[in-house]
């Protein structure tokens, strides 16, 4: 059973940067994408960033240019940074791992933005 586990999340202030990581319990160079989700309160979850076991890389529109998805096989985990924390980044940010058929997802990292 592949375990995700997040963290880096917190309180930050507007403007202000993170570094959010998602390490697994395998080896990540086994799974087909990893990505980014989150989901605000009253909000579906959506996604913010996806890399591909190609290197592939996909962000949503709203977080271009302040987000960077990485990874490092070597410590089997992925990473997101984000830069210039907007009120609207505040979220529940999963990790995700996609295998063929399966899917798994960590139990998520609050962010909250402040004034």
């Amino acid at each position: 059973q592949v375990q995700l586990v997040e963290s880096g999340g917190g309180l930050v202030q507007a403007g202000g940067s993170l570094r959010l990581s998602c390490a697994a319990s395998g080896s990540i160079r086994s799974f087909d994408a990893m990505g980014w989700y989150r989901q605000a309160p009253g909000k579906q979850r959506e996604l913010v960033a996806r890399i591909s076991s190609g290197g592939s890389i996909t962000y949503a529109d709203s977080v271009k240019g302040r987000f960077t998805i990485s990874r490092d096989n070597a410590k089997n985990t992925v990473y997101l940074q984000i830069y210039s924390l907007k009120f609207d980044d505040t979220a529940v940010y999963y990790c995700r791992a996609q295998l063929l058929l399966s899917d798994y997802w960590g139990q998520g990292t609050q962010v909250t933005v402040s004034s």
